[in-house]
């Protein structure tokens, strides 16, 4: 095969992964909510209220996001509501002069923004009522009265909520294939890494790190799969699909977990290595081959029939027994140690081929009456409720806070944004707040990275936008190419922000190509404001109330220590007693997994910030090192 037909293959192969994913899925089911009330409106002459059920799905969708089928409910149901408020609130708020517009305008976007003191999901909530309280600025409800409008805006959100609970009946089994999948391929690239460790000549640092990173993408993984495995399973009852993965789920973190209890001490296998370079090329043809494994099991999903055959795999451990065999029959080898390091090194890698059998065993529909499922009220104790008392919410009104700190500079910058935008006459000022409130973020990293990412894509998408006006007149095609355009840019928005921006200018282009003749203006607006609102989100994270990661690495190490000391004790106790793995050992391996995991995103993040504000980066650097078990 020609390195064009690989390349080819490879990009098909991609694609249609991209076609068959729930990202590409939820994006049509976006635009199905969004387009058929559109039509509606049009085709009865009641345009307004078919824009409001539009809205009212649109904002209702940010929450639709992986987890049980109950919180996805729930989080619509709560975006819906808080839409139909602020929309309810925000029609009346052009009847204030602008001396008291402001202020109420800054006091919403706080008090909608602080609601992300709940929890991921709430911030998600949190964002579709900005969403609603930014958009309100851009229509004037004139055929109907601001409270139907609102009411609307509500039963728009029904209408997503009835189309995405029909899209969960149809296909339930997606999400969690997908996650699965997602969580099999991350953790055959961790042990592939992990392999490249035993080359001497291999920038290991830069290894390490790689390896932190998919440790905490892991851990984000495996906490989704807890909640959709273990939450449906105990609402639904016994259910020997949800029960099979759950097992296999338990042996992936048992494969996570047994690579990263098995440290290399790189010094004597370097002297071991360049002593019998062979050994190398085989331990690595054995890693690679069981994380060849693992990576055509997450590319198989379901059909078992694809799963990769356990003979090359076979073929390797045979080699390397034969290696190790003639290694410990040498005679004239005068350390010792050189054998048990290889032995330790093989004897890890054989129980990761057991649990590999076992996952394949497992999704190879084996009889119920051989499973040994786990008990219902013992796989209940590993997921974490989310907490939503009241207090929660005082103790984060103060500076302390990082998420008081971000809705407060949010609220600042959505008013001198919106100021701006009235002062100079801009002919969308609320392009400026809609690009403010989408692209700051609590962290300097993430804002940094979105405001070049929107940037970019902002100007891209205007560039690709205005070649097309020019050769295209026919308004259904503006409109079939708006549509196509939001379906691409939603499903990207997680994965490719870049790629998102430029879609989503492309979007809005169409758009305004069939209502307004003047569409260059309009592009040349958009960039405009996009500047404008990403330098003030900038600038605000840099100037107001920054939250420096070192600001709060002390409780961010305290935990991860606290829930290491805790793993450690407990396999102290489980080497002492023998036995089985106690549940215990379970839930403190995944209460260290995660604080471990957190301790590696806030390296990061502070990685990602100005020099002079990473304080003690190298021993943190250090310690997240150490706890990798590297």
């Amino acid at each position: 095969m020609t390195l064009f037909s690989k390349i080819k293959s490879g990009s098909a192969k991609d694609l249609l992964q991209f076609f068959k994913s729930t990202s590409f899925s939820k994006a049509i089911l976006v635009g199905i909510a969004i387009t058929v009330p559109i039509i509606f409106g049009i085709w009865s002459d009641r345009f307004e209220i078919g824009l409001a059920l539009c809205f009212g799905a649109f904002w209702s969708s940010p929450s639709d996001v992986s987890g049980s089928y109950r919180h996805k409910k729930n989080g619509i149901l709560l975006s819906a509501f808080l839409a139909m408020v602020v929309s309810f609130i925000g029609g009346y708020l052009r009847l204030f002069s602008p001396l008291l517009l402001v202020p109420v305008l800054g006091i919403l976007v706080f008090a909608i923004s602080i609601i992300a003191v709940y929890g991921f999901r709430a911030s998600l909530i949190s964002f579709s009522g900005l969403l609603a309280l930014v958009l309100s600025f851009a229509h004037t409800v004139e055929t109907i009265e601001v409270y139907q409008y609102a009411l609307l805006i509500g039963l728009g959100g029904l209408w997503y909520l009835v189309l995405s609970t029909l899209l969960y009946r149809l296909n339930p089994k997606a999400q969690t294939e997908e996650i699965m999948s997602e969580a099999f391929l991350l953790t055959a690239e961790y042990l592939e890494t992990r392999s490249e460790l035993l080359r001497p000549l291999v920038d290991r640092k830069k290894l390490q790190s790689e390896i932190l990173k998919l440790q905490s993408a892991l851990t984000e993984k495996h906490e989704t799969l807890r909640e959709i495995l273990i939450q449906s399973r105990t609402r639904s009852g016994k259910s020997n699909y949800q029960g099979k993965r759950l097992l296999v789920f338990v042996e992936l973190i048992d494969i996570l977990e047994t690579a990263m209890a098995n440290p290399v001490q790189y010094d004597k296998m370097d002297a071991l290595f360049e002593e019998h370079p062979e050994y190398v090329q085989s331990f690595q043809n054995l890693v690679s081959e069981i994380a060849k494994q693992l990576k055509g099991i997450g590319e198989a999903g379901q059909d078992s029939r694809r799963y990769p055959s356990n003979a090359k795999l076979s073929k390797s451990f045979e080699v390397v027994r034969r290696q190790i065999e003639s290694f410990n029959g040498d005679e004239s080898r005068t350390d010792y140690r050189q054998y048990l390091i290889l032995q330790n090194l093989f004897e890890y890698q054989e129980k990761q081929f057991e649990k590999l059998k076992q996952i394949k065993w497992l999704l190879g529909n084996p009889d119920s009456k051989a499973i040994d499922f786990i008990d219902r009220d013992i796989s209940k104790r590993f997921i974490v409720h989310q907490d939503y008392d009241p207090k929660i919410l005082w103790r984060n009104l103060s500076l302390k806070s990082t998420i008081f700190k971000h809705a407060l500079r949010l609220a600042v910058t959505v008013m001198i944004g919106y100021v701006l935008g009235i002062l100079f006459d801009f002919q969308n000022p609320y392009w400026i707040l809609l690009t403010i409130i989408v692209i700051m973020r609590p962290s300097y990293g993430l804002t940094k990275s979105r405001t070049k990412d929107r940037i970019i894509g902002t100007l891209v998408g205007g560039g690709i936008a205005s070649g097309l006006v020019f050769m295209i007149q026919d308004p259904y095609v503006y409109g079939g190419l708006g549509i196509a355009s939001l379906v691409i840019a939603l499903s990207m928005v997680q994965k490719n922000y870049k790629a998102s921006a430029t879609f989503i200018t492309l979007s809005v282009v169409f758009v305004y190509a069939i209502i307004k003749p003047n569409v260059l203006t309009v592009i040349q607006f958009r960039i405009l404001d996009t500047l404008i609102g990403a330098l003030l989100s900038f600038l605000a994270l840099r100037f107001l109330w920054p939250a420096w990661s070192f600001l709060e690495i002390r409780t961010t190490v305290e935990s991860s220590i606290k829930a290491n000391r805790a793993f450690l004790n407990c396999i102290a106790i489980f080497y002492e007693n023998k036995g089985k793995v106690s549940t215990n050992y379970r839930i403190s391996r995944k209460e260290a997994f995660l604080e471990t995991s957190n301790l590696s995103s806030a390296f990061q993040r502070m990685a990602q910030e100005p020099k002079s504000k990473q304080k003690n980066l190298d021993k943190i650097g250090i310690l997240k090192y150490v706890y990798s078990a590297e």
